[in-house]
């Protein structure tokens, strides 16, 4: 017989950069997916899936070498193809509607939750596996539709909770990086790695030098245009959208400028105001050139992802988290052996009428059993014996109020429903 010594035994830690999900974290989890979820819903999008396997080729292609080489999880299958987890949904996105783009009546709303690997150094607000909402319009160009993505964003913030004064959504347009690398004569082929660039800026301590090294001395004049332009007539329009759809926190902001190759036209970012959690929560904008790397013809989409680990962390800065509330309602303690059955056929009954129950096998005296249910924040408990099998009524006690009532068990579904509101 083998025998394990303590070196031996297997650790219980998670993989370095990904959580487990508990009970009380698996509800909060729901919650933030749920508001999503609707918030989406309510502006007519579908929702979609798909596997978190690609072919490596997608990301090459549709994002960068860096990405690729130092960000993902990309391994040989054993059919010698190079495989990679989804560092993100929107290639993946790109690819499904490239291949039924005759079929799709366009233009399409399409939403997902998906979880999403990025092999990089976990920290506050980034891990190496996370679930990202994606909401993206496909088939339409202009400004309302470009309003339309920023209200769902704006809107799910709302739904959780939040108040406007509590975030901050940046918007610039890629376009003005384009007449900017055109107006100093900024190579084609290096405008790829600025724009990342200035997206890391606030990130890199020797910014200036990293800058002049990719293009000399246009560097100091480009960040002065930059920095100098206030604003566009398109991005005041997109203002104007807003507010017409409730939205009132828009900044014009031509530091956000996402660090994506695919963006052509307006980006933007959700800043939190707190003092403790001052960061980018999450962003997007429209790429409407993506589908054309398939060989398909131009369609024009914009979109956004909004991941839950940054979700997760604006509701703590904002104290908005909610409390835990288990989904089981009633728990039946069964106090002898003999009205186990009894208990059981209870139980069956009352989910038949849509209460979510939990039996009580432990055996363990009916005090312990009411005491782990009160631990569960389970809010009702029965007891059952044989003096309720006999006489048919049972006694259902809130444990929060302590309130005791004696009922028929035709009537037990009824008092919980009212109980519960």
């Amino acid at each position: 017989m083998l025998f394990m010594t303590k070196r031996d035994k297997l650790s219980t830690e998670p993989y370095k950069g990904v959580r487990d999900f508990y009970p009380e974290d698996q509800f909060i989890q729901r919650y933030i997916f749920e508001h999503m979820e609707r918030v989406c819903e309510l502006f007519g999008y579908e929702e979609y899936a798909a596997s978190v396997l690609e072919p490596s080729e997608l990301y090459r292609s549709k994002t960068s070498e860096e990405i690729v080489n130092e960000q993902t999880y990309t391994f040989t299958d054993r059919g010698e193809r190079e495989v990679t987890l989804r560092p993100e949904m929107t290639p993946t996105l790109a690819r499904m509607v490239a291949a039924r783009s005759r079929d799709i009546p366009f233009p399409a709303r399409w939403y997902t939750i998906a979880n999403v690997f990025r092999y990089e150094r976990p920290q506050k607000g980034r891990l190496r596996e996370h679930w990202q909402l994606n909401a993206d319009l496909i088939g339409v160009s202009g400004v309302a539709a470009d309003a339309e993505i920023i209200a769902i964003a704006h809107g799910i913030l709302r739904s959780l909770g939040a108040e406007e004064r509590d975030f901050e959504i940046r918007v610039s347009d890629r376009r003005i990086l384009e007449t900017i690398y055109e107006n100093h004569q900024v190579a084609p082929e290096l405008r790829a790695d600025v724009t990342r660039l200035l997206d890391r800026r606030a990130k890199v301590d020797d910014f200036a030098k990293q800058l002049a090294s990719l293009i000399g001395d246009k560097a100091d004049k480009l960040i002065e245009e930059l920095e100098l332009t206030q604003s566009t007539a398109y991005l005041e329009d997109l203002r104007v959208q807003l507010e017409h759809m409730g939205v009132r926190n828009m900044i014009v902001d031509t530091k956000i400028t996402r660090g994506f190759d695919y963006y052509t036209g307006m980006v933007f970012e959700v800043f939190d105001t707190a003092d403790g959690n001052n960061r980018s929560l999450f962003g997007g904008g429209r790429y409407d050139n993506l589908l054309t790397l398939f060989g398909d013809t131009s369609i024009p989409a914009v979109g956004f992802g909004m991941g839950d680990v940054t979700a997760r962390d604006f509701l703590e800065a904002h104290n908005l988290m909610p409390a835990y509330a288990p989904a089981t309602e009633l728990m039946i303690c069964i106090v002898e052996e003999d009205a186990t059955a009894h208990a059981i056929q209870i139980a069956q009954s009352l989910r038949r009428e849509d209460v979510t129950i939990c039996v009580n096998f432990s055996g363990k005296k009916i005090g312990d059993q009411i005491r782990q249910a009160d631990k569960m924040r389970i809010p009702f408990v029965i007891a059952i014996g044989t003096k309720e099998r006999e006489s048919g009524k049972y006694t259902i006690k809130n444990l929060a109020t302590g309130a005791e009532m004696t009922l028929p068990a035709d009537r037990l579904a009824e008092h919980l429903f009212s109980s519960l509101g």
